[in-house]
């Protein structure tokens, strides 16, 4: 655990979400406390894990009158603990994203948003805004950065760059049952689609390293599956995303798993499926330490996933995603 003189004030935006965990985790090791949760769903009895004491609401507008009060408190300087939040951590469905920034930075806290942190490019130029107004900043989790090999990865291209172009193969497949159509997920207008759902980090990743989009091909978009050509600045990328259990090799899906997950460059396997565990806690102490990613650095994957979203699909010409041919597309 980071020792500091003063811990900072946490408040959790979608507490009972599955990604939320991680958060809590994140405050606890960090050394900091969570004061206070929202989320409409009251099933969160995993906070007793990390924070027993923190306060929760099911309600959004009580939510933000305790943000208020604390703030207050805090300004009125009576004695008392000062519980003013400092930073707000948001887990919340995509399309409550930009609100539930809006909300911190309204509070007068900074945001940590997990990705993506909007689903159209414009929403970034409005929160930039924000920014400025308040004099509070906007971070994102884009913990892929921090990974071990995709690290070492950045470091051996970025060596190179301009040197040559690479070409890869990003295939991630993550099976979803029954539920994902009648959630928010399944909603495009809620999280944007597959692309922005289960590829949004895989995207921020790839053009972190090799550079911007140059060229944005789709070949096949369909509600549960979604393939496409990238061509960036260094390389160009062949990718395709789907949560059909039935798009899994039959020999991942014989030793009984439901995710299968390959990015290849050329003939060599870029192999990250482990070290995973701490990365959000990574994500944070280099967020309190002031070298967090913001509104800038999320700006090209989001871009990448709205185009992919609004693209028309050309099938299959050109350069498309091998496994397309195995599915008889």
């Amino acid at each position: 655990m980071d020792t500091t003189e003063k811990p900072l004030n946490f408040a959790l935006i979608g507490a009972a979400g599955y990604v939320a965990p991680r958060h809590m985790k994140a405050i606890r090791d960090t050394g900091n406390k969570l004061i206070c949760a929202l989320d409409p769903y009251d099933g969160v009895g995993i906070i007793d894990s990390y924070f027993p004491k923190a306060d929760f609401f099911i309600e959004p507008e009580r939510f933000d009158r305790h943000l208020d009060k604390l703030r207050r408190e805090a300004l009125s300087k009576n004695g008392f603990e000062n519980r003013k939040v400092d930073y707000v951590s948001i887990c919340s469905p995509n399309y409550m994203h930009d609100s539930h920034i809006r909300l911190a930075l309204r509070n007068n806290a900074h945001a940590i948003c997990e990705k993506p942190i909007v689903l159209n490019p414009w929403n970034l130029d409005a929160l930039q805004e924000i920014e400025k107004e308040t004099g509070k900043s906007i971070y994102t989790i884009l913990q892929l950065r921090l990974h071990p090999t995709i690290r070492a990865l950045y470091e051996e291209i970025k060596k190179g760059s301009g040197k040559k172009m690479y070409d890869l193969d990003l295939t991630y497949i993550t099976s979803r049952g029954n539920w994902y159509d009648r959630s928010w997920k399944g909603d495009v207008s809620k999280s944007g689609g597959i692309a922005t759902n289960i590829g949004v980090h895989f995207f921020d990743m790839l053009s972190w390293i090799f550079g911007t989009v140059k060229e944005n091909i789709v070949h096949l978009h369909e509600k549960h599956k979604a393939a496409g050509l990238l061509r960036l600045e260094n390389a160009n990328i062949r990718w395709f995303l789907s949560i059909d259990y039935n798009d899994i090799p039959e020999n991942i899906r014989n030793a009984g798993k439901r995710t299968y997950r390959s990015l290849t460059m050329g003939d060599r396997e870029i192999e990250f499926s482990e070290g995973f565990t701490d990365l959000h806690t990574d994500m944070y102490r280099e967020i309190l330490a002031g070298r967090g990613f913001g509104l800038k650095d999320a700006s090209e994957s989001i871009r990448i996933v709205y185009q992919i979203r609004n693209e028309e699909p050309v099938g299959l010409k050109g350069d498309y995603h091998p496994i397309l041919k195995m599915m008889g597309r």
